[in-house]
């Protein structure tokens, strides 16, 4: 038992590898299909998924930090300026270190990053899953991550993976009372996106509530009160310094972070700017029918949510899954990427895992068989037409 009073799953006998086996097994499938899928319908279409994956929208803008290094922009007609300073610095990092020691471009080691980084994220949130209800629900939790509709955004070379690989090993660093990795993991996780701020709070309320417990009943032992203490100090380390140095770089101060997402039109104005987005939906008929499937597609979150919160997840997942959805949803960016902006929020599956978890081995795999064929097909469509921006 954690000092965070979280459940343990029955006994673990054997490594955790092999433990974890199955779900990797399972995710290396569902990823092999939708790229397959994919290199199918691009070769079709004429197109190229090898480009599709590593060098095309956000990809772009990575491996040119990584190649060239910051300070590249483009200045639009309507005066908007996109600087790559908006993008976080760990991924074009990995992409540099990896084409420095292969033959690899910077743009296939993104590939590369974002396949380890994938396969990473998996296993963390099979440990996090198992730890809290069971090996069943763990497979069935990486499953379903596996088989979301932008799931096809885990094999490009996008931050997407690399993200929950960070946030999911951190989450579960606390969850196990390992304070200085979770601290450190939510500090790499700060230099990977800017919602590394949700891993941070994470870290610091189930420390507080850590702190608070242990002085409510002073008998009880847990981690030492430094290790909490020190995770707090170093998880917003990374996510801060990069914050400061763009600051310091552009010579704007501590905001001038916000002043190169406002150049992306990017920003966090509660909601409004999405609302509209919806309520311009419901104009025409045909528009209508979207904006209804968004209505009752944020409604299908809150409600994973709620039943989050009643299945009594730990503190650590509540904190962490609602910052990322809030931040996705409450953001000004541009409305298409926000599914792939919820992508991070794996504690939201695990309400449908468990409940996999409880059918009958083949029903839940003919369940997820399905869901996957139709997730490859819909990633396909996707990166053939407008793909994430």
């Amino acid at each position: 038992m954690t000092d965070l009073e979280t459940p343990v799953a029955p006994s673990r006998a054997g490594p955790a590898w092999r433990r974890a086996a199955p779900a990797l097994l399972g995710y290396a499938a569902v990823r092999a299909l939708g790229l397959v899928t994919l290199a199918v319908w691009s070769a079709a279409r004429d197109k190229s998924a090898h480009q599709l994956l590593s060098a095309r929208w956000d990809s772009l803008w990575y491996t040119r930090v990584a190649e060239l290094g910051y300070g590249y922009e483009v200045r639009l007609p309507n005066g908007d300026v996109h600087s790559n300073l908006a993008f976080f610095p760990l991924l074009p990092w990995l992409e540099r270190a990896f084409a420095a020691v292969t033959p690899l471009s910077y743009a296939d080691a993104g590939l590369l990053v974002s396949a380890l980084a994938s396969l990473a994220a998996a296993w963390g949130i099979f440990a996090v899953a198992d730890h809290v209800y069971g090996r069943r629900a763990g497979i069935c939790a990486v499953l379903l991550w596996a088989v979301l509709p932008v799931g096809i955004v885990q094999s490009m070379a996008y931050s997407e993976s690399l993200f929950t690989a960070l946030a999911a090993w951190s989450l579960y660093a606390v969850l196990t009372g390992r304070w200085l990795t979770a601290g450190l993991l939510a500090s790499l996780a700060g230099l990977t996106r800017p919602v590394g701020a949700a891993v941070v709070a994470a870290v610091w309320v189930a420390a507080i509530a850590s702190f608070v417990r242990e002085r409510s009943v002073p008998a009880r032992t847990g981690a030492p009160g430094w290790r909490r203490a020190l995770a707090m100090l170093i998880a917003p380390l990374g996510a801060a310094g990069y914050v400061l140095w763009v600051g310091r770089h552009t010579g704007k101060g501590p905001l001038g972070y916000l002043d190169v997402q406002a150049g992306w039109r990017n920003g966090f104005d509660g909601g409004y700017a999405f609302a509209r987005f919806v309520g311009d939906k419901f104009t025409s008929f045909p528009s209508a029918l979207a904006g209804l499937a968004l209505i009752i597609g944020v409604g299908l979150l809150v409600w994973l949510y709620v039943i989050c919160v009643r299945q009594r997840q730990p503190l650590p997942l509540l904190v962490y899954a609602g910052v990322v959805t809030l931040l996705a949803l409450c953001a000004s960016s541009y409305f298409g990427s926000k599914p792939r902006l919820l992508l991070p929020a794996f504690p939201l599956l695990l309400p449908p895992a468990l409940a996999l978890a409880r059918l009958r081995t083949s029903r839940s795999a003919w369940v997820l068989g399905g869901v996957a064929v139709a997730s490859a097909a819909y990633g396909a469509f996707w990166l053939n037409g407008s793909g994430p921006p």
